[in-house]
Formats: structure tokens, sequence, C-alpha cells
């Protein structure tokens, strides 16, 4: 190609390339202007064009930024051009252009053309990320959270008749997050806040948002669909911190704004307005930590107060039925235990624990409803042996608050020999503390469960006071071990949860404590524990809780195909 040739060629080029560039009313064709750079790069024996972008200055001389290889031959090269670009918001951009030294060097000609064709590449790249940059600081904090803005754009999309139809409106807070910056640190108290963030974004999908207000609190638009998985973690979600692996179990107050059919707003505070004011309820504690608005918030302060009053009545009508969930060893398939749930069945209907467990732990009822289903537990275990029928353990949860009971102990023991069962077919799950108190409390019943043959297990291990510390100074026998370690079917064995899981495990069995995964779903799962000899698992694989006729029959069948 002669030197006319050429030039035509690149004025033919760069004319494209200036068009795809300059338009930004329309979306960039990005594949086409990558194309044109190649195309340049090549006319002008070129073997590589790195382009740099940097936020600020600060950022430049620390080398932070992004890197971008648009042009790259694979051949030994030095730098022969370097243009600089930066903007009136102090970011920077630079390109360098390499070649081989055994091409012939640019002549001056050739180098003023690759020089415009840089500067124009670069005025591009710096609008782009300057637009990317100004929608940044728009719609999220310098934390990385989304902001007010953002959810007041997103909600604002969807304000039409119907836009919003079988949507909820949450604000949360994270309670006493300030105790977790002080017991583990700040840093690893910006990870927990992070993590928790993320998870309800991965609960509530794209079709939901989540955005921070400040500090810890936090408000969300999601589907009505997504809400009994939501609820259910911001009552007391399970969050990991990376530096150290550990766990922590985070709650919150929550004031929910279930959005009408048709419903539409003058503006987005309409919403806001409604949910801020039953979160606020919601902090105090004094109706539970989940308040739903409904104009006044008396509705929920008249659903407390109805559950508070029907409760005696349902206690004494047993309401309250006992679900069996099996548990079951993972190299045979055969059904060796079972953990007892509460379902309240009201005029045919199940009233979600969700509902009214945390009325019930406002006040001391919570105990009252615990003796009864272990009491409700004993009376099927003695049906069952009178029967003749195969009997194995079941658990029954017991709520912290019985740690102030002085005869918590011989209560547990008299329910049990009153109903005439077998001590090793009761066993006792009781959650982590939080307080040295609590842990002293807790080393007494569990000592005196095990004088008295009835087995104990750790619940929530890795979320309290000091783990280790209850395993060395408390003689459980059973450490059950929260869905949350168990990791996902698309993570690799060596990530960070899948070291903690095989440890986990592990441990429990060098101390010679049964080992329980509940939450298990998948076959991979249960692969999983099957590698790591971990023989005993629950969760929806196998069944969800059942009632006491369907976990009869499962007991009949002795055995699950794996």
């Amino acid at each position: 190609m002669n030197i006319d040739d050429r030039t035509i060629q690149f004025y033919k080029l760069y004319e494209q390339l200036a068009s795809a560039t300059a338009n930004v009313n329309k979306a960039p064709d990005i594949p086409l202007i990558e194309s044109l750079l190649n195309q340049i790069a090549a006319l002008f024996r070129l073997s590589k064009g790195v382009t740099r972008f940097f936020r600020t200055p600060a950022n430049e001389n620390s080398g932070i930024g992004e890197t971008m290889v648009s042009y790259d031959m694979g051949i030994e090269d030095v730098p022969v051009h370097t243009v600089r670009f930066v903007t009136k918001l102090m970011s920077i951009s630079t390109m360098t252009v390499y070649m081989s030294p055994d091409e012939p060097p640019l002549s001056d000609i050739e180098l003023k053309r690759v020089d415009l064709t840089m500067r124009t590449a670069l005025a591009y790249i710096s609008r782009n990320r300057l637009q990317d940059i100004a929608e940044s600081m728009a719609f999220f904090d310098d934390s990385g959270y989304r902001n007010t803005r953002s959810f007041y754009n997103f909600i604002s999309w969807k304000n039409h008749p119907g836009g919003l139809d079988g949507t909820v409106a949450l604000n949360y807070n994270l309670r006493h997050f300030s105790l977790v910056n002080e017991e583990i640190g700040r840093k690893n108290g910006d990870i927990v806040m992070m993590n928790h963030y993320k998870e309800v974004e991965r609960i509530i999908g794209s079709s939901g948002t989540v955005a921070r207000l400040g500090g810890d609190n936090f408000v969300c638009l999601c589907d009505s669909s997504d809400l009994p998985e939501l609820l259910s973690f911001l009552n007391e979600g399970m969050v990991t911190y990376d530096d150290s692996g550990d766990i922590l179990k985070i709650r919150t107050s929550t004031g929910v704004f279930v959005i009408p059919d048709d419903y539409t707003f003058i503006t987005p505070p309409d919403i806001m307005g409604k949910m801020i004011s039953a979160e606020r309820i919601a902090q105090t504690g004094k109706y539970g930590h989940l308040i739903y608005y409904d104009g006044t918030i008396s509705a929920q302060k008249d659903k407390s107060m109805r559950i508070q009053q029907r409760f005696p009545e349902a206690l004494a009508n047993e309401e309250f039925k006992v679900y069996y969930q099996p548990k079951v060893n993972t190299n045979t398939g055969e059904i060796c235990g079972a953990e007892a749930l509460c379902r309240w069945i009201r005029k045919g209907k199940i009233i979600s624990p969700a509902e009214f467990i945390p009325v019930l732990e406002e006040t001391n009822d919570i105990c009252k409803l615990d003796f009864y289903m272990l009491n409700m537990v004993c009376r099927d275990i003695r049906s069952w042996l009178d029967q003749g029928r195969r009997v194995v353990r079941v658990s029954v949860n017991l709520s912290r608050k019985h740690m102030m009971d002085n005869r918590l102990l011989d209560n547990i023991i008299d329910i049990i020999d009153r109903n005439n069962v077998p001590h090793e077919y009761i066993e006792i799950e009781l959650t982590e503390t939080t307080t040295d108190v609590e842990f002293r409390d807790l080393k007494r019943l569990v000592g005196g469960l095990q004088a008295a043959h009835i087995y104990t297990s750790v619940d929530d291990f890795g979320m309290g006071y000091s783990s280790l510390n209850l395993l060395r100074v408390i003689p459980w026998n059973v450490l059950k071990v929260d869905r949350s370690f168990l990791p996902l079917d698309e993570e690799d064995a060596n990530s960070i949860r899948g070291i903690m899981f095989r440890h986990v495990i592990a441990m429990a069995k060098e101390l010679g404590l049964e080992c329980i995964v509940e939450g298990v779903e998948t076959t991979r799962q249960l692969h999983t524990l099957q590698v790591n000899e971990c023989e005993l698992a629950q969760g929806y694989l196998f069944d969800k809780p059942l009632p006491v006729e369907e976990f009869v029959h499962r007991l009949d069948m002795k055995q699950y195909k794996l």
C-alpha cells in the first residue's frame, strides 16, 4: 500500500471511529469501536494498546484503577507513545501504545495520527466512565450500598396502576449492631453488614430492591412471594464475616407495609412514612420486633394482643400441634431421630410460627408452650411404645427464656417421667447463650440433664458467648450444624464455607459428639455430608416437618431411598 492509500485508509477508519464515539444519545457499538481501533493499530504497526482509568489523582499515584487491553498481538514490544487525559472532576485516563523493536519507528505524521486516534478514544472512555461514576454517586453511598435516591427511583418506576400489585415494602434496623462492632471490630462489622445486605438481595432477586437509609437502617421492596423467606432471615439471619470465618446471628426490628392492589402514591415518602412508622414501633419491642402497617398500627397491636389472649384457650384446647421432621442416616437412609416443631392450627388454618412465636417470646408464654410441646412429644412416644411401634429419639427446642427458671431441670424431668418415657428417647435442644451469666446457667442445666441420661444438643453453634468454651466445658451429646455452614451446590469444596464445614464436622467427631446437619436440600449436599463422614442429616431432601400421622407412616417405612 503506498502512502496515499494508507492515508485514505486511515481517514476512512478514523471517520467511522469519530462517528461511533460521538453519539451520546445512542448506545455505543462496542464491537465496532474495538474493531476500528484494532484496524488502525495494525495500520501503524502497533502491537498493543493499554488503557487505564483512575477516579482520582491519588488512585493514579497508588495504582488503583481499571486496566483495559484493547489490542495485543502477544509479541515482545516496547512503549512508543502515551496520552494522558484529565477531566474537570479530576478523573484520569491514560493510553499507551506499543511496538515491536523490529518494526520501523513511527514517522512524525504517523505519530500525529496515532495521537489523534488515542485522544479520541480516551475522550470516549472518560465520558463513559464519568457517566458510570455519576450514576454510582447518585444511586450508591460511599460504602457501596444503594441509597435512598435509588430506592425512590425504583418504586417511582413501578408507580402506575397495577405496577405495585403483589409487592411489600419494608424498613428494618439491625438490632444492637453497635455491640457487634464492639465485639468483632468495625472492619468485621462492616463485612457482616454487607453480607447481610447481599443475602437480602439474593432473597428478593431482581424483582425487588434494597437500600440503606444510613447507619444500620435499610428499606426494601420485594414480591409478596419472597416475604416468608425474607422475614425468616430478618428475624434471625446467620451471617459470616470472611476475615475470621465466624458466623453471627443478626436480628432486626422490621416494619412491613403490604401494598394494596392498584395502589399508587403522590410522592415516594408516602410509602416510606408507612413502613418507617411501623418499624419505630418494632424497635421498642413492646408488640414484637415485626410490625405490619395498617394506617394506625393498631391492627398489629390488636393482633399481638389477640394472640396473647387466645393463647391460654388454644393451649387448653390443644390447638398447638407437634410436627416431626425426620433425622436421617446419610449412609443408609434410615430414620434415626426427629425434631419436634410447633404449628398452631386454629379453625382449620395453620398459623405460621413467625406470627405467634415472637409475640409469645415477649412474655413467659413461650416457656409454657415449650413445656406443652415436650409433654405432647412424650405423650406420642408413650403411645408408640404401647403400640409396639418403632421409636426414635426426638429433640425438643427450649427458649433461652427458660434460663431464668431455677426449677427448669426438675420441670423437664417431671414431664418426661410423668409420661413414663425412657429418658434416652428425649433430646433437649438449646441455643448458645450470649452472656456469661446465661452460660453458667446453661452449663448447670446441661450437666443436670446428662446426669439424668437425657440427651442434649447445641443449636446455632458459633453464634453465642464462646463457642469453643461451650464445647470444652459443657458435656453435650449432639452438635447441630446450621445450614449456613453447609456448602451450596455451586461452591467448591475448598471455598471458605466448604473448609469451615469440613473442620466443624471433623472437630465434632474428634470430640466424640454426634453431629447432624440441618437444611439439607440437594443430593450434592448429601454427598458433601457423606464425603465428610457426617452420618446425620435433616432437611427437605428427605421430608418437611410432618403431622404425627404422616411421621408414624415414615417410621413404619423405616428408611428413605438415597
